[in-house]
């Protein structure tokens, strides 16, 4: 809930043990506007000497789909791995719990990678220590406080960190309650390989890195070799795990049986150059002398509804599906030849489960940037944000070059890491078991900001 200015501060006693109908009020209000949560009101003491469910809070921000993304996909794999073991609560804190500009990052995401070079600079210009941990620290001195009531409410045994703003305050906080040697706290890094150095801090039990280059960077940022781990990005089990056949899935989609099929993506908003490289695919993947197709185009265009409007008004030579916002990717994906799409960490990595060829249109300054060379240098894919060249290499690559794109689905299949999500939930699940028995009480010690 965001919480208007006007209205007064609860205290800290009110927010994390519930005292008052506000709390009660918001806990109501959580239990219908979220599916994340597993009885998100019932911290109800367990029996003494009873198997305590243990409590896991993922912290996110909806800055960009990656984050709530990765951290949906570790809930989903702790209950397919460990059932009622873990009691999990997937929650943006900012937004919950703070005021500006805090429970307002969403928002100014999205105003910046609008305006990419504003986001190029923020992004830069932050990355030495000696600034982000004094912008940070001034964060912490005034919401801290709130940010400690927020994480109390959920009494963590664990605590997941899948944003890189979420590591320093907690962190902080749990360091004023003494509950450091008590709560572990770890780090999943959701950018393939460039990455602000704000993921990384020395406190936490474990840093989960996608690649051998973020593990590297995080060893040169201070971290020791034994709180890393590279096991990849975690994808949602429901993706990682399914077991599709092309044909089947071509013939449940309405697609041509028989022709190569190219999946054109705008991201969820459906921004970028989709038209143009739809309107160019068109052209190249129609062969005019045999006066036939040579090739199939899937456009999903997220929530842009003027872009579905635009593109199913115009005039195809070949068999074309235009999409708006879709829920069955695995099912796309599995139905296609090659991809085409900017170089978010999320699509790539799904891409590579499938063993789909990338050819990849843009990025985000800053962290996206470096996944182009993760790409191209392993052999899974090209960069180019021309779509006259995008369009021509598809059609080399259903025609005279199949081997190429053959041999680039291999490479990508070979990059593809579909356990991570796993590998990440049974490695803390260890951890979880090192530190019994946790059955610690969650007392409150002076307020954190009492120290500041």
């Amino acid at each position: 809930m965001e919480v208007s200015v006007a209205t007064p501060r609860k205290t800290l006693a009110e927010k994390v043990f519930g005292y008052g109908s506000s709390s009660q009020k918001r806990r109501g209000n959580d239990a219908h506007n979220t599916h994340d949560d597993d009885n998100d009101g019932g911290m109800e003491l367990m029996e003494i000497g009873a198997e305590r469910t243990k409590n896991v809070l993922i912290l996110m921000s909806d800055t960009g789909g990656g984050h709530r993304a990765s951290a949906e996909a570790i809930r989903d794999a702790f209950r397919i791995e460990f059932g009622d073991q873990y009691r999990i609560f997937v929650k943006d804190v900012w937004k919950e719990y703070t005021g500006w500009p805090l429970n307002d990052m969403e928002g100014q995401y999205k105003f910046m990678v609008k305006h990419v070079q504003l986001w190029n600079v923020a992004f830069h210009s932050t990355s030495p220590r000696w600034i982000h941990s004094v912008y940070l620290a001034a964060i912490a001195a005034y919401y801290a406080r709130e940010v400690e009531a927020g994480l109390m409410e959920y009494k963590p045994d664990i605590i997941i960190s899948v944003h890189p703003l979420m590591q320093h305050i907690p962190l902080w906080v749990l360091k004023w309650q003494r509950l450091q040697k008590k709560v572990i706290f770890v780090t999943v890094i959701t950018d393939l390989s460039t990455c602000h150095p704000t993921w990384f801090h020395p406190w936490v039990n474990r840093c989960y890195c996608p690649s051998q280059e973020v593990a590297s960077k995080a060893s040169q940022d201070g971290l020791e070799e034994s709180q890393i781990r590279v096991y990849g990005l975690p994808i949602r089990p429901s993706f990682a795990r399914a077991v599709l056949v092309k044909d089947q899935l071509r013939e449940e989609l309405g697609l041509d049986p028989n022709l190569p099929a190219v999946l054109l993506m705008g991201g969820g908003e459906g921004m970028g150059p989709v038209k143009k490289t739809a309107k160019a695919l068109g052209e190249s993947l129609f062969d005019k002398e045999a006066g036939k197709p040579i090739g199939q185009l899937i456009i999903i265009c997220g929530r842009n509804k003027n872009l579905v409007s635009t593109l199913e008004s115009l005039e195809w030579k070949i068999p074309v599906k235009v999409r708006g916002f879709e829920t069955q990717m695995a099912k796309w994906m599995g139905a296609c030849d090659c991809i085409i799409t900017k170089a978010g960490p999320g699509t790539i990595a799904e891409a590579l489960i499938r063993g789909l060829p990338i050819v990849l249109n843009d990025y985000i300054p800053g962290q996206e940037k470096g996944n182009v060379p993760y790409v191209v240098n392993n052999g899974a894919g090209v960069f180019t944000r021309s779509p006259k060249e995008t369009a021509r290499i598809v059609a080399e690559w259903f025609t005279t070059k199949s081997d190429e794109l053959k041999k680039m689905s291999e490479n990508a299949l070979k990059l593809a890491q579909p356990e991570a999500v796993f590998d990440i939930v049974r490695d803390i699940n260890e951890l979880a078991q090192q530190r019994e028995p946790a059955n610690f009480p969650y007392l409150l010690t002076s307020s954190f900001t009492s120290l500041i």
